[in-house]
């Protein structure tokens, strides 16, 4: 990694001024994030983060001190060609030939690899982590929450792969419960078996609502209440009729994922933990958590005063189990199966307690390895809609945005004649949806806006493709450099140097990421890579000029071009080459 020799660099000669190992200071250089006032430095220590003495007295005038000393005791060298001091910081400017050569050598070798192999991983243990995301209920709406718990979801699990870690990507399936009593009864009444094959989701949501209407009727409840025990008591009828019910919808969910860039590893489901909950229970009972309440059902008492104050209810008072504790038995199967180091969950905030108290019976039970357990929660969206109403399927989403960006796209004068115009708007419709629900931090709830969203201009995955695709032709155009002879003296312009001291900090920004599991951080990165690059692009043509400032330029956009793929690519973005 570039940023890494520049940082191992500096950090050597400090640690011969300051006496500490150059291990130790390598975490406190920084990356100086690209801004307006041009001329920056490149990297910079914090003073702070090196110094014993942190008594608040005076603070910033002392470190402002100490910095102005520690620079007088520093030289510049071959790698770094400027010194100067901040508040409370040593900057550093890298030889600016060095740097673009450095730069643009490492992002073309290695390619989709940029970044991820820094050193500042190498500190970071490679895990084994479980994905439970997405998750949605057969026979039920695909709520938007669902929609961003499958594109949150994906892009931990899209990260932690890139970083070196194995990952199972899994979808526990709402498939069981007494819902299914009354699916069945509908479908016995309104079913039809070639509609089941042929829309699943759809067909099953219709008779769902259908002998929703008539569920208060006494007949219908006893002989949803019967088709459930039948499930229940493995009755072949019952569960070769709910098997369709299961196969038939995760055939139709494959389908729909890949249009969305997903796949699961597992399609689990609470189905598979219907006799592990009784053993979770019998469990409990052994150690002594299990209590009865008058009413008979049966807690676990959270409190810290054992007054019951806080408890958890894990069993009805007619002794079956609940959703948490098949999500305890879950979690304990997972374990045992897997032996993973961490299992992480990605739901709303609105189940934060339930997985609190998830986590919390776990360790009372004994398993340590609850510590390890996150849960990744996010914000709801208010406002998605699609012309015929409120989303109800996935699907409806998915067209939306398609027959949307179609329109802007044939509206727009830019718009080429390209090959596949269908699957084009597909995935910059996608990244517009991904892009505007990344921008901020997860757990915020945010309004939804299809002409924010799908703007070209502006923060926008619209304008991340867009400049992707650009890039792209300009590499067409020109055909592809290869490093070896380019003349990196040729990149001296502002505009230059700030792209690639931009692609220097590649490497601390997917290291932000992958501590708080916030893509945020990644696409502030892309966008203002992509308004660097569109600056650069108008100031510094290819066409018309000099050979070797053409042949130059050409490797810095494309670089530039390479990590805003590789960035894209791990939020979940199939970066277009048309548009």
């Amino acid at each position: 990694m570039a940023a890494c020799s520049f940082r191992r660099s500096i950090a050597s000669q400090l640690s011969k001024v300051l006496d500490l190992p150059t291990e130790n200071l390598i975490k406190s250089i920084s990356a100086v994030p690209v801004s307006k006032k041009r001329h920056v430095a490149d990297f910079q220590l914090s003073v702070a983060s090196v110094t014993e003495d942190t008594s608040n007295e005076s603070l910033a005038q002392d470190l402002h001190l100490q910095a102005e000393k520690l620079a007088e005791r520093l030289k510049c060298d071959a790698v770094v060609s400027e010194i100067s001091t901040g508040p409370g910081t040593v900057n550093f400017t890298i030889n600016r030939e060095l740097l673009a050569k450095t730069v643009l050598q490492q992002v073309l070798k290695d390619g989709s690899e940029y970044g991820v192999k820094s050193e500042l991983f190498s500190t970071v243990p490679r895990q084994k982590a479980v994905i439970e995301f997405s998750s949605p209920n057969i026979a039920k709406k695909f709520h938007i929450g669902h929609l961003r718990s499958t594109i949150i979801g994906n892009f931990i699990a899209n990260l932690k792969v890139a970083l070196g870690h194995e990952v199972i990507r899994m979808n526990y399936l709402g498939d069981w419960g007494m819902q299914f009593g009354l699916l069945g009864v509908g479908f016995q009444c309104f079913g039809n078996k070639e509609k089941l094959k042929s829309s699943p989701l759809q067909h099953l949501f219709e008779v769902y609502v259908q002998i929703n209407k008539e569920a208060d009727d006494e007949n219908v409840k006893k002989l949803a209440k019967d088709f459930f025990r039948k499930l229940e008591e493995h009755d072949e009828q019952a569960l070769s009729l709910w098997k369709q019910f299961r196969d038939f919808s995760i055939e139709e969910y494959i389908r729909i994922y890949k249009r969305l860039g997903v796949h699961f590893d597992e399609y689990s489901g609470e189905s598979f933990y219907q006799e592990k909950s009784q053993e979770v229970l019998k469990m409990l009972e052994d150690k002594g958590l299990l209590q009865k309440t008058v009413k008979g059902t049966g807690v676990v008492d959270l409190s810290e005063k054992k007054d019951l104050s806080l408890f958890s209810t894990v069993m009805r008072s007619d002794g079956t189990s609940l959703y948490i504790t098949r999500d305890l038995a879950a979690a304990i199967d997972r374990m045992n199966k897997h032996s993973c180091d961490t299992m992480i969950y990605v739901t709303d905030k609105s189940q934060s307690s339930h997985f609190q108290h998830l986590f919390q019976i776990l360790k009372l039970m004994g398993y340590d390895w609850a510590e390890r357990c996150q849960h990744v929660s996010f914000g709801l969206v208010q406002g998605m809609k699609t012309r015929r109403g409120e989303v109800v399927f996935l699907e409806d989403v998915l067209n939306e945005v398609r027959s949307r960006m179609l329109q802007n796209m044939a509206s727009a004068k830019t718009t080429k004649e390209i090959e596949d115009p269908i699957e084009t708007a597909e995935k910059v419709g996608l990244a517009a949806l991904i892009i505007q629900d990344f921008r901020g931090l997860l757990s915020s709830d945010y309004q939804f806006s299809w002409d924010r969203a799908l703007q070209s201009r502006g923060d926008t995955g619209v304008f991340l493709q867009y400049t992707h695709a650009r890039l792209h032709s300009l590499e067409e155009m020109h055909g592809n450099k290869q490093l070896t002879d380019v003349n990196v003296a040729c990149l001296q312009e502002p505009d230059a140097i700030s792209v690639l001291q931009h692609l220097l900090r590649y490497d601390e920004v997917l290291y932000q990421s992958s501590q708080d599991l916030q893509p945020k951080h990644i696409v502030s990165y892309l966008l203002t890579l992509s308004h660097l690059a569109a600056v650069a692009h108008k100031t510094l043509p290819v066409k018309g000029s000099a050979p070797e400032v053409a042949q130059a330029r050409c490797c810095l956009f494309q670089a530039a071009r390479s990590v805003l793929a590789n960035g894209m690519k791990l939020l979940g973005i199939t970066p277009v080459t048309q548009m």
